[in-house]
């Protein structure tokens, strides 16, 4: 049985984010699928490793993009950088979640929410 610690649903057609006791999960629609070259996201809870809230969430992602940037609307996919692998899902106007990895392919996930304080909340109880 898994418990379903938080699920956080953005605006329609959009990832789900659902965290559970053993892992952080993103499940992608069919057309991010398709626009990020990239498949559902599962990362252990136990590879995180820092949690921190982003306010300028389209100005955060930096470097080379597999995916889809809209300039001032929208990033989604994944960002390389000096600092490593991202992946990011972020819109206009909407703070972000970023949350650090360890151990994982991807170095970190930048996440967009309406309820940051509660995503990053729930995530820094196990960190």
């Amino acid at each position: 049985m898994i418990d379903i610690i938080l699920k956080v649903e953005n605006h329609l057609a959009m990832t789900e984010i659902v965290l559970t006791e053993e892992s952080l999960q993103l499940h992608l629609t069919t057309a991010e699928k398709v626009a990020t070259v990239h498949g559902d996201i599962s990362v252990p809870r136990s590879a995180i490793v820092g949690v921190e809230i982003v306010d300028d969430a389209l100005g955060a992602a930096h470097g080379l993009r597999v995916g889809l940037g809209l300039p001032g609307v929208r990033k989604l996919g994944t960002w390389y950088s000096r600092s490593g692998k991202e992946f990011v899902d972020v819109r206009k106007g909407q703070p972000a979640v970023r949350v650090l990895l360890s151990g994982q392919d991807l170095s970190s996930l930048l996440l967009g929410t309406d309820e940051p304080q509660a995503l990053a909340g729930a995530l820094a109880a196990k960190v």
